[in-house]
């Protein structure tokens, strides 16, 4: 294939030399990859950003093939025009996402910047046009603030270079804006502020105290008041008003001891009296609730009728209009809300799928969002608003995002399910949810069908039927039905659910896949002789764990930046995170703790692993170092098992590059024509 060039890996024996001699010289090693074997072939690509072992070339006909699903594009809101006319958007026209405007419905995507990196956060002046943006470099996630003028298309950086800056918030009046930033310590998430115009001299608002972070949520129109986001775990994360003047700091939700609960912090109400922010703190789904500034006034709640969590919320500026989503067993619902009345509605023409990113326009008249379906990929929507504020009209698509020529009309819908897992809930089995995908096309794919797992990461998270190409592509060209259940852990079910896999628990989320394994086998459409499970960063976790458990039942395992041992992992992950991981995995500073760890720990029971396996790492990934990758892939190798291995060296926690991404779906494809169907060299 086109700019590939084949080389061999450096022996065991140079390896161990050139790490010798740099010992002895105190210099710091260059990369290098695992050790390999002199029969393991090794090439690159991407102008060597792409280190491939153990991969076999991708066949011509199958890089063709697979164009159409690889051109597949998306788009999403990051913002209204100044004037209300147009959007901001995100999409991909060539090999990383990057900013462009769009002025009417269906109109043409006009690229904005042209950045080497993709953008992340992209926040409007409130005042003006000027765009806050946030990017990394090569995945590493030490986010950095950049200023961009889309009247001159001028880039100007805040920050200095080396601290972690995000969570942007403007205030009113665009004069200041409040961010984190690990700058002072380069782990501790502060809460800073800064003038644009003058950003040498942000200063330090709230220290973070150890295990926690602070975060900006919203000004007050007034702009003398900051509500600040106070995260502890999933269970526990708190708000506070911080008075701006006298620098005096209030808590206004969470932080009972006895009564822990999860709130986040949305919008002032317009007023300044009062907030509202999402809380479980009645112990049931996360609901959408009003809280008055007055101390000791109680909070109301405003969704306790719906009885499934609250995902997102947005407020008009004039605050007469709120709009927020509901996540009902994966798929998305949207409410609007009148905020004097507290009265809202359904709005009952939205396609299911997932929606995220709502903003209303200057004016209020409008509705933008990003809805992805099991059909589109994820686009821009405008919500047409009726005079009513909870009453709409229509919705209108403005963008049109590409799938590649392929017919739409063909792809796989998703079907939920539930089926029974180890345990009881009560008296009953316990049930676990799921979404299956299975070919549509019964002629081109008779008889039971091969299935692939597909688990999430997280693991506080969950798998909703948004788009997914990876999926239709493996249905598709493999013939294969796609299950992505919601292991216990995830998040979107209730409080009980979210914490079974904490702590000592955290093999049952792997028993859960047992159970499934179990499901599959009593279905007649399904071939339970041949299943293959794949997952990333979590999930890449569950597949390694998996593997050691069901290898009998198991064809074949993708892992991607996967978690191969908790101890290591969680004495190499970023300063900045590894409290919140301790939360969930567990501290491995306890005597005890540290030695179920290493019990559980795929890489200490790599002898049980009788699958192949193909591991997918980025080598600037900040969460789950290459090193988790890296590891498992020599003890495996060191026991002669099958391993293919892709390591990107421009990536971090999953690949944000097109061209790296195409390479790697390629050879997955590959992997799993070769190993779970059984084609001989996954050829043509």
């Amino acid at each position: 294939m086109g700019g590939v060039m084949p080389r061999f890996p450096l022996s065991e024996q140079s390896t161990l030399l050139a790490t010798l001699l740099a010992v002895l010289l105190g210099l710091q090693l260059a990369w290098a990859p695992p050790a390999a074997a002199n029969d393991i072939p090794e090439w690159t690509a991407n102008r060597g950003q792409l280190v491939l072992q153990g991969v076999p070339e991708i066949p011509a006909a199958l890089v063709e093939r697979l164009k159409q699903y690889q051109n597949v594009r998306s788009a999403a809101f990051l913002d209204w025009t100044r004037n209300g006319k147009g959007l901001y958007i995100s999409t991909n026209f060539a090999d990383i996402d990057q900013v462009h405007r769009v002025d009417s419905p269906g109109g043409s995507r006009r690229q904005l910047t042209w950045y080497p990196e993709p953008v992340g956060q992209v926040l409007r002046q409130l005042n003006g046009e000027v765009l806050a943006i946030t990017m990394d470099e090569g995945g590493g996630e030490r986010d950095q603030i950049f200023l961009f003028d889309p009247r001159t298309a001028t880039t100007r950086k805040l920050s200095d270079g080396e601290s972690r800056d995000r969570l942007l918030r403007w205030s009113r009046d665009g004069r200041w804006m409040a961010f984190q930033s690990t700058r002072r310590n380069g782990s501790s998430n502060d809460l800073w502020i800064m003038d644009p115009e003058r950003p040498a001299e942000a200063r330090l608002l709230l220290e973070a105290p150890p295990g926690t972070w602070y975060g900006p949520a919203d000004f007050s129109d007034g702009g003398r008041y900051l509500l600040v986001q106070q995260f502890l775990s999933v269970f526990d994360s708190r708000i506070h008003l911080l008075d701006l003047r006298q620098q005096a700091l209030r808590l206004v939700a969470g932080g009972d001891p006895q009564n822990p609960s999860a709130n986040r912090a949305v919008s002032f109400d317009r007023r300044d009296d009062g907030f509202y922010f999402i809380t479980n703190v009645r112990g049931r789904a996360a609901e959408l609730a009003w809280q008055s500034l007055e101390p000791g006034t109680p909070a109301q709640s405003l969704t306790a009728r719906i009885g499934w969590d609250v995902t997102d919320f947005t407020l008009s500026q004039d605050g007469k209009r709120g709009a927020f989503v509901i996540n009902e067993d994966g798929a998305s619902r949207l409410y609007l809300l009148n905020t004097r009345s507290r009265g809202y509605s359904r709005v009952e023409d939205l396609p299911l799928g997932v929606v995220s990113g709502l903003q209303f326009s200057p004016d209020g008249r409008q509705l933008a969002l990003t809805l992805s379906t099991s059909h589109t990929p994820s686009d821009v929507y405008v919500l047409q608003l009726g005079r009513r504020p909870e009453s709409s009209r229509n919705l209108v698509r403005w963008t049109f995002s590409e799938v590649g020529g392929l017919d739409a009309s063909q792809f796989a819908e998703p079907e939920l399910l539930h089926y029974p897992t180890f345990d009881l809930r009560g008296e009953k089995q316990r049930m676990v949810p799921a979404f299956i995908y299975r070919p549509p096309d019964k002629k081109r794919w008779p008889g039971p069908r091969p299935v692939i797992i597909h688990v999430h990461g997280g693991p506080e998270a969950q798998y909703q039927p948004a788009f997914s190409k990876n999926t239709q592509m493996w249905v598709a060209e493999l013939g294969a039905a796609v299950i992505a259940p919601n292991v216990r852990g995830s998040t979107g079910y209730d409080l009980e659910y979210l914490a079974l896999d904490n702590d000592y628990r955290r093999e049952d989320a792997v028993r859960d896949i047992g159970a499934l394994l179990d499901w599959i086998a009593g279905q007649p459409d399904l071939d339970a002789d041949r299943v293959a499970i794949y997952g990333a960063s979590y999930g890449g976790y569950i597949v390694l764990a998996s593997a050691v458990h069901y290898s009998d039942r198991l064809r074949a395992g993708v892992d991607v930046v996967g978690i191969s041992n908790f101890v290591s992992f969680l004495e190499n992950t970023e300063d900045y995170r590894r409290a919140f991981r301790r939360y969930e995995y567990g501290d491995e500073r306890d005597p005890e703790m540290r030695a179920f760890l290493e019990r559980i720990s795929p890489l200490n029971n790599v002898e049980r692993i009788g699958i192949p396996l193909l591991v997918v790492q980025g080598r600037n990934d900040p969460r789950v170092p290459a090193s988790e990758s890296e590891q498992i892939v020599q003890a495996l190798r060191d026991r002669g098992r099958p391993v293919w291995y892709i390591e990107a060296l421009n990536e971090g926690h999953g690949y944000d590059r097109k061209e790296n991404r195409n390479i790697y779906e390629q050879a997955a494809i590959l992997f799993l024509r070769q190993y779970l169907l059984g084609e001989s060299g996954g050829s043509e």
